[in-house]
């Protein structure tokens, strides 16, 4: 059956890329363990953010209307690559869950505390599964309108921070204080596996930009951009609360801006931050729930609308049932998912089907020499008979 062609800007390339890296990271925080260098240990996993976007274009480069999947049956058969889908399908789908429990887990905590958690995540799934039936343009259109409000709120935020005279720089030093380490190891253990690494779910996305020529460069724009944002806020919170306060609490950014108080009128701002984080865990988890659908369009052929609202309703109710509770939600974020799911899925794999690739690409070159050196020597003997 022949798949309907989807069709997306750079702009909205980029606007998705932000916001998805943004996504679960600006909910609990990242880089905790490198304490007040936690900035600079986010700048480093953007670099590292930077080096992984650029790897993934050289399959986009060599396969430019193939998803990853398609790339994989290129090099080791359909059959195969069936089984290794799949276990991309369970991928995908279960970090869409674990982003879901994130924003229930806030919603359910800070803003609606007597809303079971249970209607927040099927209202939530039931809008995702409505903009996946519409198609990846929508939600690629959704971004790009809502992602300048984004920018806006997070400068409002920091303008009422200092202007509440919340701020103290010298809650940020010393830099450095433990030495380079904690934050070299941050960026290498934790940041590059979450948010960075999970850029892997945009490798079914490329095949539908209308301009391949300059995707590299946005996407390293997008990459960088997050990190500025992830840096501020990461910032941001360490001057108003102080290490102590933000390690101990379950939603940083939020605790932040209840910080606020500008003549006893301007106080709980908590809806910017609600605008921030909400969009960004929609993109997040409909982008990993999209990545889940084109496998199930790759394995059964049919369009992966038909699959949105059953799949959304799956993903709601594992959402709640994936953890017992918020505590080991996050203890299993970081004890379990980076090593046993992260890891493989996001460089293991990655890295054998780089060397597949390659392999393939060899063989064939080789095969293509060898058939043009015997068209050389053929076309000697035509010549040397006729004389």
């Amino acid at each position: 059956m022949k798949m309907e062609k989807e069709n997306i800007s750079l702009s909205q390339l980029l606007t998705l890329l932000i916001n998805f890296l943004l996504g679960s990271a600006i909910v609990v925080g990242v880089g905790g363990s490198a304490k007040n260098d936690a900035w600079l240990a986010i700048l480093l996993g953007g670099l590292i953010g930077i080096v992984i976007i650029t790897l993934n274009h050289f399959f986009i480069l060599r396969f430019p209307d193939k998803n990853m999947f398609q790339v994989i049956e290129f090099c080791i058969g359909r059959k195969i690559t069936i089984v290794f889908t799949f276990m991309y399908i369970v991928y995908f789908l279960y970090i869409s869950c674990r982003v879901i429990r994130d924003f229930g887990e806030l919603m359910a905590t800070a803003i609606l505390p007597n809303t079971p958690i249970e209607m927040m995540s099927l209202t939530f799934c039931l809008l995702m599964g409505y903009i996946m039936y519409l198609g990846i343009e929508v939600l690629a259109r959704t971004s790009e309108i809502f992602t300048p409000y984004l920018f806006g709120f997070l400068l409002l935020l920091a303008i009422f921070l200092f202007a509440s005279g919340s701020v103290e720089f010298e809650q940020v030093q010393p830099i450095l204080g433990e030495g380079i380490m904690p934050v070299i190891k941050t960026a290498f253990t934790e940041l590059v596996f979450f948010p960075f690494g999970e850029i892997i779910a945009f490798s079914v996305v490329y095949t539908s930009l209308t301009n391949k020529k300059y995707s590299l460069r946005v996407s390293i724009l997008g990459v960088g951009l997050a990190t500025f944002l992830l840096c501020v806020s990461s910032l941001l919170m360490i001057v108003s609360l102080g290490v102590d306060s933000v390690s101990r609490s379950n939603f940083p950014l939020l605790s932040t801006a209840r910080v606020v108080s500008i003549g006893n009128f301007i106080e709980r701002i908590d809806a910017f931050v609600v605008f921030i984080i909400m969009l960004g865990v929609f993109i997040k988890g409909s982008m990993f729930f999209y990545a889940g659908l084109k496998g199930l369009e790759y394995i059964f052929n049919l369009p992966y609308r038909y699959f949105a609202f059953p799949v959304s309703m799956i993903i709601s109710l594992f959402s709640i049932l994936v953890s017992v509770d918020f505590a080991d939600h996050i203890q299993e974020g970081i004890k379990l998912v980076p090593y046993y799911l992260h890891f493989p899925f996001q460089v293991v794999f990655p890295f054998i089907l780089f060397l597949l690739v390659m392999w393939k690409q060899w063989k064939g070159k080789s095969k293509g020499e060898e058939h043009g050196s015997k068209k050389t020597n053929s076309q000697i003997i035509k010549e040397t008979n006729k004389t």
